[in-house]
């Protein structure tokens, strides 16, 4: 189910989040924000969705990443049917190797 646009609660979340100016700040809000674990996942899922977009195949993604199958399904699922956030993402990191 897509998110909701107009929620508050997620609207005032992103806007703290581009507020952010470096990693060092990065590593204090979210510390802050999430769970050890929490973060574990969610650096998990962009690691299992940069291996997928780079054509690797489950079995690698498992061994590198610990992700379960069920993970890696759900993640390819958004690469293929989401919002496609993954790949402006990694374009945008991409854009910056180049620099």
């Amino acid at each position: 189910m897509p998110l909701k646009r107009d929620d508050q609660n997620l609207e005032f979340l992103f806007k703290a989040v581009l507020k952010l100016e470096d990693i060092d700040e990065c590593y204090d809000f979210f510390e802050d924000l999430c769970t050890v674990q929490e973060l574990r996942s969610l650096s998990q899922r962009i690691v299992v969705a940069k291996m997928l977009s780079e054509k690797s195949v489950y079995t690698d993604i498992v061994n590198e990443t610990g992700a379960s199958t069920a993970t890696i399904s759900r993640v390819n699922r958004s690469l293929q049917y989401g919002c496609d956030g993954y790949d402006k993402i990694f374009e945008r990191l991409k854009e910056d190797e180049d620099v």
